[in-house]
């Protein structure tokens, strides 16, 4: 006699939710694996290919199906798992949460919390925990104290919208008889060499870089980007970023287009672009329209696109046995990407630039 189960049939509300949870990026593993479990119980198949597809035991296939017969998709969701209760409870896990989310004193020479230096705030307070227990409490809140990550409110500036909408229409049209260049520094490249020889990628796994290196000096570099056609003019800056160096370059870019061409450059706010000796530069060429960016908005500059290309292509990954091979390299890199090089595609949608 053969064994008989009870047919699983999924309500259409049910396989919307789960077919959903198999395609969501946000979905943890064990949560799609079990909402493949439950589809394919849907679909007829058997526990043990379900098992072979979803990669599972098929008994623990059978009760996951088991659990969804008996409570649905609450059925697949994690149930206490048997144990020793808290020792750490409630209003002893919310003391946790506000000192690790409060400020540290100023005098204080280390800026951040560390996971110690929680429980020892702790323990000051008659509250007894390790510092592994304050890290795995604080992975279950969410809350990271370890990493900070870069923020700054930008400044209620009136022109704001009207600098950004004057700087996206000279990359959606340019105007009459000129050419749109934008242009910027790419500061304190790091030329890193390797000490041991990078292994290449074979079958199963991934290439093998050593982190030791040899530090050989920084280089910075002037790039101009033709927006509208996507060449990049760059040259490596001979010392220091000032406003001396920058206006030579500003001569370089004025050498090779037509003179017959008026010349709209984006620049940001940098001390190098707005001092005095640039402004009457600027002021003896007469060609030049300079259109700034709003502070805190050198995403909306186009040459930051390529730069990320360059970090990306060269930079990091790569080995240098000197500055001048640092040099050479993004030179010969840029060389070549002009060969080929095509405008972005400008969509401004008040996000940062990503190439």
């Amino acid at each position: 006699m053969g064994f008989t189960v009870e047919r699983l049939v999924l309500a259409d509300e049910d396989r919307d939710e789960l077919e959903r949870r198999v395609r969501a990026h946000t979905s943890s593993a064990r949560e799609v694996r079990r909402a493949r479990t439950i589809l394919l119980c849907d679909k007829g198949v058997s526990l043990a290919k379900i098992g072979v597809e979803v990669g599972m035991d098929q008994h623990r296939v059978g009760e996951w199906r088991k659990r969804f017969l008996a409570d649905g998709l609450e059925g697949l969701e994690e149930r206490p798992r048997p144990g020793r209760p808290r020792r750490i409870g409630h209003d002893e896990r919310m003391k946790l949460a506000a000192v690790a989310t409060s400020e540290k004193d100023e005098d204080d020479p280390v800026p951040m919390w560390t996971h110690l230096e929680l429980a020892d705030a702790l323990f000051a307070e008659g509250i007894e925990i390790s510092a592994s227990q304050v890290g795995r409490i604080l992975k279950a809140m969410h809350i990271d104290v370890t990493k900070v990550r870069g923020w700054l409110n930008r400044r209620d500036d009136p022109d704001f919208w009207d600098r950004v909408r004057d700087v996206c229409g000279l990359y959606l049209n340019c105007p009459d008889n000129a050419i749109v260049v934008s242009v910027d520094e790419k500061t304190s490249v790091q030329a890193k060499q390797r000490k041991h020889k990078t292994q290449p990628p074979r079958v199963g796994r991934r290439a093998r870089r050593e982190w030791e290196y040899i530090r050989h000096g920084t280089a910075s570099l002037f790039a101009a980007l033709n927006v509208h056609t996507g060449e990049v003019l760059a040259e490596p800056i001979p010392g220091k970023n000032d406003s001396q160096n920058f206006c030579a370059f500003l001569d370089e870019i004025d050498k090779t287009i037509d003179p017959a061409l008026a010349i709209h450059t984006v620049l940001d706010n940098g001390s190098s672009h707005r001092s005095k000796h640039t402004k009457a530069w600027f002021a003896a060429h007469p060609r030049w329209v300079v259109h700034f960016t709003p502070p805190h908005a050198s995403w909306v500059n186009q040459v930051e696109l390529f730069f990320s290309i360059l970090q990306r292509k060269v930079i990091r990954n790569g080995n240098f046995t000197s500055r001048d091979d640092l040099i050479t390299k993004m030179l010969t890199y840029i060389a070549k990407y002009d060969e080929t090089a095509k405008p972005f595609r400008w969509t401004y949608a008040a996000d940062p630039l990503v190439a």
